[in-house]
């Protein structure tokens, strides 16, 4: 059940036809959108989810959970047990280095908020034994070339320790902290929040919930912290979370060169957004009385924001529209039609009978993969992978995507921190197709990532010969060439 009303695009002011035009062109412009949602005046006007993607899944957030970290300084600045003008210093008494530059030493909460820490490069956590370090000392000991205040640099690590204040003020987990006071009024349910080894929230990457939980957040700013009556943000500090703080270019059709407030990006068109990688979007459009959501999977994060001014902008009228009722079901149509796209090709090849059910072993190679096995039904392909201790089956329909679960992370999961929280079998969704007389083409979508893995096995005589490659990561997205031979009857 939503905790939105909901109703029709023209009651709201809004033309289905143009938002139709919307859906259209992100699915012809944009490599993969997995869901949005459309509010105006509270309303829902329009949503949809990409089959495999689905109402209740959770979707990783990464740098979108920034605005939820800012959430809670405001909060705790409210109660009155913290200050933006307090010293970074002042809460790792533990972790302050024996050195202590003159610029380290100015440096204050508004400046973690703001990411205007003076820091000239991020700090860095790419290496396994700067992870398993204390992620403040990591933040600490990093140069500080520049006065705190002076020099904008979109840092991480610096929500990070804005999270590693909250636990240290509270004596909680962030997620913790948050959830009487900002999640489970929203009706955020089941908040998921990476933790560092240390155990503290990642902060400026990390939390984990679905499309509208953070509908529900992006409301609660446009209403500039009112919700059901209650007020669970101060108005104050919504005002000044979004509001300008710090020059991050001067590019007037670059919607990351508006200015950042704290923890909010600014956008054309005097908006205001919370993003994170891969497109995941909280966009609120205050002269609008709108928000959009969306979560993806894609590399330009641009061209969703684009489409949206393209398209949304100009069809907010101030007064209702006209009832248009053939162009509200066209778009209940298409939204209910939607699917990512599946490999094309055939269910079945002459190749395919005389490998089916047999075993390839594959050579050593960086993914540890033993074994595979190729299962080629009517409708579906069924493939066993040799890894670890427990082999992994995994169904991938012809022509539609088929859920499941299996032991095997995003390529990218590690540097994320997903590996570390998410132990034990991940959801999925895959679908495989003949894409000529032997190639067989497998496509995995990790359901709360924005993460896919697209296998292309090519079978030459008792061979197999499997190329790798992900959509998006922050790494390159090519993985090692892996090679089998058949085993004997």
């Amino acid at each position: 059940m939503s905790r939105f009303p909901y109703s029709t695009p023209e009651a709201q002011g809004v033309s289905s036809t143009a938002i139709h035009n919307f859906v259209a062109a992100l699915e012809r412009d944009v490599e993969a959108v997995h869901s949005f949602m459309l509010l105006r005046h509270g309303h829902i006007i329009a949503e949809g989810w990409w089959e495999p993607f689905r109402r209740d899944d959770p979707h990783a957030l990464f740098s979108l959970s920034k605005s939820f970290t800012s959430s809670a300084i405001g909060l705790l600045i409210t109660e009155g047990r913290l200050s933006l003008d307090d010293p970074v210093l002042k809460f790792f008494p533990d972790e302050t280095p024996a050195r202590v530059s003159e610029h380290l030493r100015a440096m204050r909460v508004r400046h973690l908020l703001s990411m205007a820490t003076g820091h000239e490069t991020e700090p860095s956590l790419r290496t396994r034994a700067q992870t398993l370090k204390s992620w403040v000392r990591a933040f600490l000991t990093h140069p500080v070339k520049y006065e705190p205040g002076t020099h904008f640099l979109y840092n991480s690590m610096a929500t990070y320790v804005l999270s590693a204040i909250v636990t240290q003020v509270t004596g909680e987990r962030m997620v913790d902290y948050l959830r009487p006071r900002l999640f489970e009024p929203l009706g955020i349910q089941s908040p998921f929040w990476e933790v560092s080894p240390q155990l503290i929230n990642t902060g400026g990457w990390g939390l984990h919930i679905t499309t509208e939980d953070i509908a529900a957040f992006g409301q609660l700013y446009l209403q500039k912290g009112l919700w059901c009556g209650q007020q669970l943000m101060p108005e104050s500090w919504v005002e000044t979370a979004i509001r300008w703080q710090v020059s991050n270019g001067d590019d007037p059709n670059n919607d990351w060169a508006q200015g950042y407030g704290y923890q909010f990006w600014r956008c054309r068109h005097n908006l205001y957004r919370g993003d994170g990688a891969f497109g995941q979007y909280c966009i609120v459009m205050p002269e609008q009385d709108a928000v959009l959501v969306m979560t993806s999977g894609l590399g330009d994060m641009g061209k969703p924001m684009a489409l949206a001014w393209e398209h949304l902008l100009p069809a907010f009228q101030s007064a209702p529209l006209l009832d248009d009722s053939a162009a509200q079901s066209a778009l209940t149509r298409k939204l209910a039609s939607l699917q990512l796209t599946t490999p094309q090709g055939a269910v079945s090849v002459g190749l395919s009978g005389s490998i089916s059910g047999r075993t390839y072993q594959m050579a050593a190679n960086p993914d540890r993969l033993k074994s595979l096995c190729f299962e080629f039904g009517a409708d579906e392909t069924v493939i066993t992978f040799g890894k670890g201790k427990t082999p992994q089956r995994l169904t991938f329909g012809h022509g539609r995507w088929v859920r499941g679960s299996a032991i095997l992370h995003p390529r990218d999961a590690a540097f994320v921190g997903l590996v570390i929280m998410r132990p034990g079998a991940w959801p999925l969704a895959a679908s495989g197709a003949w894409t000529d007389e032997s190639t067989f083409t497998a496509k995995l979508w990790w359901v709360e990532t924005p993460f896919a893995w697209t296998m292309t096995c090519r079978f030459s005589d008792d061979q197999v010969t499997i190329e790798q490659r992900g959509n998006v990561g922050f790494s390159p997205v090519e993985g090692p060439t892996l090679h089998g031979v058949l085993s004997q009857k």
